[in-house]
């Protein structure tokens, strides 16, 4: 299998076939599974907004009902994963079930199944293409193209890689806002999905400000929001942003390159991988997408192919926080110390 491996990444297209077969073994969806991890996400949500509802009715300390909008948070990143499994076709066997789950739990976590499905199908087809981004992806410019950028873009760019911008604000606004407008260039199905989803979210959050109250409907739901959006969008960012994280033109872009080198192994602690619905296992999860998240670990366990990615472990994916530029000619990312150090060696080779 080393032997294999080593030829792999040497010549990926090559052995497309053999990392096809490889896969195919794990990509049968199991309606148990999927209905368990129904029964112990989705029901334990419900559980959660019934009980904050109840010790909201009794005047319970918002001290103890804000840790239960935390943990819900949770359950909403894990709803997440099963609602971009239904995308993927690969939650249930059958293809009506996804899409049903799909729409249902796309108004759990407030994102259109259809219209986000359209959208996701670009990233995984563009991943760590550079000449392809700007969809389904964080905002990434190369340390040439910062160079080159108006003052306003710098400004514009830096703020938009501030952590607190990026990692807070940012999902929160995603989430609530972009999520709610459909991209011109969708289809018409996808742009109707957005509507529909629009018009649920209103009716749900018209019934859970009669039982609540207003003012108690946003504290809660924007504390489930921040959680769910921010841990969504760092899992994101460290997946595809991380030392030695593969980027190339098209012309020389590679399908299985892209997917086990430019998609980490995000080794998580037990309890984080289990609210993350496995998805930390992105480098299997690109190269295909049509296996079920309760099947990565199970494939990266018992193929040796899979365990020659490097994991990020919790505390190295903190690094990831330096990580701002691409630099194509040192092939790395890098942070803007990197463009500060390039425009002093320019205005030192000026003055010589």
């Amino acid at each position: 299998m080393t032997a294999k491996t080593n030829a792999a990444n040497d010549s990926p297209q090559a052995d497309t076939s053999a990392w096809k077969q490889i896969v195919a073994r794990y990509q049968k969806a199991s309606n148990g599974r999927a209905i368990r991890q129904v029964c112990n996400t989705i029901l334990p949500y419900f559980g959660l907004w019934w009980l904050m509802w109840v010790m909201h009715s009794n005047k319970v300390s918002w001290w103890l009902i804000i840790p239960l909008a935390i943990l819900a948070g949770g359950l909403m990143v894990r709803t997440f994963i099963i609602f971009h499994d239904c995308g993927h076709g690969s939650f249930f066997n059958s293809q009506k079930a996804n899409h049903i789950l799909g729409a249902i739990t796309g108004v759990l976590t407030f994102t259109p199944y259809y219209h986000w499905r359209w959208e996701h199908a670009i990233h995984h087809s563009s991943s760590g293409d550079l000449d392809r981004r700007g969809t389904g992806d964080i905002w990434t410019l190369t340390v040439q193209e910062y160079l080159e950028s108006s003052r306003w873009k710098r400004f514009a760019y830096r703020l938009a890689r501030n952590p607190l911008i990026l990692f807070v604000l940012a999902p929160l606004f995603l989430f609530t806002v972009l999520e709610r407008i459909p991209s011109r260039k969708a289809p018409l199905r996808e742009r109707y999905s957005v509507y529909w989803t629009n018009l649920a979210l209103g009716l749900v959050a018209i019934g859970l400000i009669w039982a609540f109250g207003w003012k108690a409907y946003l504290i809660i739901q924007l504390t489930i929001l921040t959680v769910a959006a921010s841990a969504g969008v760092w899992m994101f960012y460290v997946q595809h942003q991380f030392e030695g994280v593969y980027w190339e033109r098209t012309e020389e872009w590679d399908y299985v390159k892209a997917a086990l080198h430019g998609s980490s192994f995000y080794k998580l602690p037990r309890v984080l991988q289990w609210f993350s619905g496995n998805i930390g296992f992105h480098h299997i999860h690109h190269l295909s997408s049509r296996i079920p998240n309760y099947n990565l670990e199970k494939c990266h366990k018992e193929e040796p192919l899979f365990q020659t990615v490097k994991p990020i472990t919790f505390f190295a994916s903190f690094k990831s926080f330096t990580f701002r530029l691409w630099d194509e000619q040192q092939r790395r990312l890098v942070g803007f110390g990197h463009v500060r150090n390039i425009r002093r060696q320019q205005r030192q080779g000026m003055r010589a």
